[in-house]
């Protein structure tokens, strides 16, 4: 029986071993999407406890911050919501969540918890409810007393080359700009352009966004969509002044609907004056966005994320009481393949068609997706078009296992871009180490069971590209 968390955790084979510690191991990370705070790098944040690092919670303008995989947890053993969210008996809460941990066999949390603990805290006995008190004292000691405990010391401590944010096209990004002036920051930190608001034309907000979109280019208001693409397509050519070179877009579904611009401005103004409009209304001003947006990375070199079939806040009552993001999401079924390819396809017809990674959060679709990539990939960028890592509900060692599993059988494995956090945590970069294990297993089982040739330099080419290099390319990163 092999001991838990070990040096070989998760590496079946001897070629797994060779693969994963001679070619992996050490190489510097590139996490280009995440959703940590510029400005808590720029100030260099120090935790006042293992609970402010690793759970959040409420914030003091009311809001709630924090790592929902671990709350989700807690909700599942029962735990009251108050003590979960809420921070005012920090030891309980975490004596609680290291209960509920104990029964989360199977689960990635368990791994990546216990990952946390002996990568940044030294701590290789497994967290249960009865050492929980210990633990979170040495924890919580060294997050006061160890120098290197602030946000850019776990930062460099885990070997990150490169951060990707995810930004509102409407921030100045004034933190991005001190962080590229404090040269004492020995790693890059570069804004990713979100645009979420101004697409979602039926989300509630949206006409305030458009407000707020229309003073961050100097304009009273934007009248039409053609104002809106401006004002976008500003801020993206803006981003890339800055560094930028990845954008996002979590859509619950890609849509494709061309209507006029006439028709589209019809809708924009409907919603404007919050009317309700019509599906077909809402696809059609989204695919407009979306074209221009699709045509403004290009120019600039900025790869287009498309996340979609995420059904989210799905309970009512909940989101109601603590808002987005705080653990109420699920996946979603969505037949927009098609729609998909019809997007990129209208942007490729005059070569205006960015790089593109696709991420579905359902696993479903994966198969669907290796077979879009193959349609339009290009001699610009190996690999131009990705299949993206499995996201959120996936990134579990099965999860992580299909999605290579299908790209390898539908596509070139060895262009893959690799992992990235999709975090709010500054603890969360040990997932590249766990991805990299499972990712070095998958390949050594294919060796030793003949089905590839125990061919050094090409396999030292393939995981060291996905863990690292590959990804240095596709962005650009210096």
């Amino acid at each position: 029986m092999k001991e838990f968390l070990d040096n070989d955790f998760l590496l079946q084979t001897d070629t797994a071993k060779h693969l994963f510690h001679d070619y992996a191991e050490d190489l510097p990370i590139i996490d280009y999407h995440c959703h940590i705070s510029p400005k808590e790098i720029y100030e260099d944040k120090r935790f006042e406890s293992l609970g402010d690092v690793w759970f959040g919670g409420k914030q003091s303008d009311g809001s709630f911050f924090g790592d929902h995989y671990k709350w989700r947890i807690m909700r599942s053993d029962g735990m009251p919501e108050e003590l979960i969210t809420g921070r005012e008996d920090e030891l309980s809460r975490f004596k609680g969540f290291a209960k509920a941990l104990t029964k989360a066999i199977g689960n990635p949390m368990y791994h990546w918890c216990n990952l946390e603990l002996k990568k940044y805290f030294g701590i290789t006995e497994p967290l249960n409810e009865a050492n929980a008190e210990e633990i979170w004292n040495k924890c919580n000691d060294l997050l006061k007393n160890d120098p290197d405990m602030s946000v850019r010391g776990l930062i460099r401590k885990s070997n990150v080359a490169y951060v990707g944010t995810t930004d509102d096209p409407i921030d100045s990004l004034i933190w991005h700009e001190k962080i590229a002036e404090d040269k004492s920051i020995d790693f890059l930190v570069r804004p990713s352009f979100r645009p979420d608001k101004a697409i979602n034309i039926t989300k509630e907000g949206f006409a305030e966004y458009i407000g707020q979109l229309a003073r961050a280019v100097g304009k009273e208001s934007l009248d039409s969509v053609t104002d809106v693409i401006d004002a976008l397509t500003d801020r993206v050519e803006f981003f890339a002044n800055h560094g930028c070179v990845a954008s996002d877009h979590g859509l619950d579904y890609i849509p494709f609907r061309m209507m006029s611009m006439e028709e589209c401005d019809k809708a924009f103004k409907k919603a404007m004056k919050g009317e309700r409009i019509t599906i077909e209304e809402a696809e059609g001003y989204q695919t407009a966005l979306l074209l221009a947006l699709g045509r403004a990375y290009h120019r600039h070199g900025i790869a287009m994320e498309l996340h979609y079939s995420c059904l989210r806040n799905v309970n009512e009552r909940m989101y109601r009481l603590e808002g987005p993001d705080t653990g109420f999401d699920m996946i979603s079924q969505n037949t927009c393949g098609g729609n998909i390819a019809a997007l990129m396809s209208e942007l490729d017809k005059l070569g205006e068609l960015p790089k593109t990674i696709i991420f579905s959060l359902n696993p479903a679709d994966n198969e669907q997706i290796g077979t879009i990539l193959g349609c339009f990939q290009s001699s610009e960028i190996p690999g131009k078009i990705q299949h993206g890592p499995a996201w959120w509900f996936n990134d579990t060692k099965q999860g992580m296992e299909e999605q290579m599993k299908s790209l390898a059988s539908l596509g070139l494995l060895g262009n893959f871009i690799g992992m990235l956090t999709d975090s709010r945590s500054f603890l969360s970069y040990t997932r590249h180490d766990y991805f990299r294990r499972i990712m070095c297993n998958l390949i050594g089982n294919l060796v030793e069971n003949g089905e590839y040739p125990a061919d050094d330099e090409a396999l030292k080419m393939i995981v060291s590209g996905i863990s690292f290099y590959n990804a240095k390319r596709y962005f650009g990163i210096g």
